[in-house]
């Protein structure tokens, strides 16, 4: 049967309503479309019940914390921003196993927001999990593809009890009920970004420099894709993004010899998350993305792109 938003929208509310009950709830919204679906439904089952907050890690985009607030606000969900970014790239030093990552990352989001639900109250946290986020994260017989930090990431016990409005959806079903809730179109057609957010993108070990490198990478990669697929030049792939090696390779600057990091280019067609394959890029806008971060990214010597689909890679490279 097909999936259908006008059926789904009021059972997720009722739901809501029902888990939340006289209690608060907070949620954490990142901007995503999964997390604003999330919190809008959540605005309309429990209005006056809701604390909304987005935590700047130090792993956002270029400019997210801004934009997540200015599309809350037109989306009507009043949100705190809380700027923990010392805490967690702190957390994470020294630290290189993506699994391991991961789950630091998902205990210290959830003792953020126990610390933050103190003082409005909450009981509840409500989280734009989705099907994938679970089912990649593993158990009931399922091997761990990756531990998604709402998922695996998350401590054994927590002060907070869960509810998961879209846990059985895929992303072109939240996208359909964020249409439905009238939610802008920026919103619920944004491309899908990784809860760890920048952290898994910056393969190996987090360093200030390589986390830079990969925001400024990021930002060309999107905005350069965005102009190619505004001028119809390309089909807008489901995903796309850069990511940074952990390993530099040698290269030349006018008569001299440089030593920069390598930039991994990933951007994928798919429907779900589940499997994906790589997007056919013209090769003049790679041209345009490599002759961009290699000159305007400090650091930065070389770009691939990366031709894997899924399986046997994962979306992320971590």
């Amino acid at each position: 049967m097909a999936f259908n938003p006008e059926t789904f929208i009021p059972e997720a509310v009722e739901e809501i309503k029902t888990k939340v009950g006289n209690k608060k709830a907070v949620i954490a919204v990142s901007g995503g479309v999964d997390s604003m679906v999330a919190a809008a439904l959540a605005a309309k089952a429990i209005p006056g019940q809701l604390t909304a907050i987005f935590v700047d890690t130090g792993f956002m985009r270029k400019g997210e914390a801004k934009n997540v607030k200015e599309a809350s606000e037109k989306a009507g969900i009043p949100l705190t921003v809380v700027d923990e970014s010392a805490r967690f790239i702190g957390k994470l030093g020294g630290v290189s196993d993506p699994e391991q990552k991961r789950k630091i990352i998902g205990e210290l989001f959830i003792r953020v927001f126990e610390e933050n639900a103190k003082g409005s109250g909450a009981e509840v946290l409500i989280q734009g999990t989705i099907a994938p986020d679970w089912i990649e994260s593993g158990g009931a017989g399922r091997d761990t593809i990756k531990s998604h930090h709402n998922v695996g990431g998350l401590p054994e016990e927590m002060g907070l009890e869960l509810c998961e409005p879209l846990r059985e959806l895929y992303k072109h079903e939240v996208r359909m009920v964020g249409k439905g809730l009238g939610l802008p179109r920026h919103i619920f057609e944004r491309q899908p970004f990784p809860g760890p957010a920048l952290a898994v993108r910056v393969v190996g070990e987090i360093t200030q420099e390589r986390l830079e490198i990969v925001r400024e990478a990021c930002a060309i990669v999107e905005e350069e894709i965005d102009a190619a697929s505004a001028k119809e030049l390309m089909e807008r792939p489901w995903q796309y993004f850069a990511a940074v090696l952990p390993t530099k390779t040698v290269g030349v600057a006018g008569d001299e010899r440089i030593y920069k990091y390598t930039i991994i280019v990933r951007a994928v067609r798919s429907l779900d998350g589940m499997t994906a394959n790589f997007s056919k890029i013209p090769p003049e806008v790679l041209g345009a993305i490599s002759t961009r971060i290699t000159n305007e990214v400090k650091g930065a010597g070389r770009v691939l792109y990366d031709i894997t689909n899924k399986p046997p890679s994962t979306i992320e490279m971590e």
